[in-house]
């Protein structure tokens, strides 16, 4: 797996600025058949690198359809700041006890109740290839900018919308 600083790429910092607080992603991964499965998953960190950490079962469908095609997508979403995230990358099992003793916090033996010691407990690290963002001004203002603008010109009022290479 490529270990380079994707933070540095163009947009990666407004995309990592947007995610940094949203703390529930859905992950996608396709099962032997291709059919996608999507599951709410608990964002522990994004590291210096911009690598994406979730604490896992080892033994689980997600590491099963991983450990065949690795290839994953997560998507953030916070409607209350009108803010959506798609980040598509290569997802791998973490299973050094050193990396998940460094990662883990006492809010996890809710998941995981013998503690990190737990031979079920694992890391998914993520590496993102690529994002696409989507980022509104504040919701009220929005809605009443676009009534305005719409009324006026009948055209909607535009999202940023940015695709960045993170490779």
């Amino acid at each position: 797996m490529h270990q380079g600083n994707h933070r540095d790429h163009e947009g990666a910092k407004k995309l990592f600025a947007l995610i940094k607080d949203v703390k529930v992603a859905m992950m996608t991964t396709a099962d032997q058949d291709g059919k996608l499965y999507s599951r709410p998953m608990w964002c522990q960190e994004a590291d210096e690198s911009g690598d994406l950490w979730f604490f896992t079962r080892l033994h689980s469908p997600k590491t099963a359809e991983i450990s065949k095609d690795n290839q994953i997508n997560l998507a953030y979403s916070d409607p209350s700041s009108q803010t959506y995230v798609s980040i598509a990358g290569k997802a791998e099992i973490v299973t050094d006890q050193a990396t998940i003793n460094d990662k883990w916090s006492e809010g996890l033996k809710t998941w995981f109740p013998n503690g990190r010691e737990d031979p079920e407990v694992a890391l998914l690290r993520v590496h993102p290839e690529k994002g696409e963002y989507w980022d509104s001004p504040n919701a009220t203002m929005l809605h009443i900018y676009g009534y305005v603008k719409a009324a006026l010109t009948g055209e909607s009022p535009k999202t940023e919308t940015k695709k960045v290479d993170l490779a």
